[in-house]
């Protein structure tokens, strides 16, 4: 059976990717800050539970110490951060770190994990608020600019792994009730993700590091 990596898995998007993908039959391997506190994460049938805070330099070198040379097929880079809606600057430095910087750091790391794979397939889920181009309203700064940065990190990785057959998909997940998105949002997490998954199967080299909708359509920079 194929493994999917989670990150921030234990609620919202992510317990749902992780739900869904072990439905499907795969190993799952889901991500937490606290795994004693993932109850819904640890009940899913199969799923390993791996203690990971990702903006943390002494608990990756842990998860990756502990993940050692475990075959990972697709990388699903989950776990992220709104950040303050005023521009302060350790709010500011914080959110890159989670949502630009982590996420790139962890792909470059399980380029090794993915080496023996038929799959090799990793992706981010950015936010249509990360796009410069559809930007008409302003305001979160903080979070806009750590999603256009992660966006122009992934393209460049689309091209970097292209020589190890790893196809990069970049995602807005919509609208989603979730915690970060609030009740009003338009969609529940289970239409976002069965969407996702199937522009994740859909993901080849030949579209690699394209920016893409939940519905599969495209998505200006």
């Amino acid at each position: 059976m194929p493994t999917v990596l989670i990150t921030g898995a234990n609620r919202g998007i992510g317990l749902q990717f992780a739900k869904d993908y072990a439905a499907a039959g795969w190993d799952v391997i889901g991500t937490s800050r606290n795994p004693d506190r993932a109850d819904d994460l640890r009940a899913i049938n199969g799923a390993t539970v791996m203690r990971l805070s990702v903006a943390n330099p002494h608990s990756v070198d842990n998860f990756f110490d502990e993940l050692g040379d475990r075959q990972v097929d697709l990388f699903i880079s989950n776990a992220g951060s709104y950040g303050s809606r005023d521009l302060d600057k350790d709010s500011w430095i914080e959110t890159l770190e989670i949502n630009t910087i982590a996420p790139t750091i962890m792909a470059t790391e399980l380029k090794k994990n993915m080496a023996g794979s038929d799959v090799k397939k990793m992706v981010v889920l950015s936010s249509q608020m990360g796009s410069i181009s559809d930007n008409q309203s302003g305001g979160s700064i903080i979070y806009r600019s750590s999603k256009a940065a992660v966006n122009a990190a992934w393209k460049s990785l689309s091209i970097d792994f292209r020589d190890e057959g790893i196809a990069i998909g970049i995602l807005h997940p919509g609208w989603v009730k979730t915690e970060m998105g609030g009740e009003n949002a338009l969609i529940d997490t289970e239409t976002s993700v069965a969407g996702m998954m199937q522009v994740i199967e859909n993901l080849s080299l030949e579209n690699s590091g394209e920016f893409r909708v939940y519905d599969g359509s495209t998505l200006g920079w």
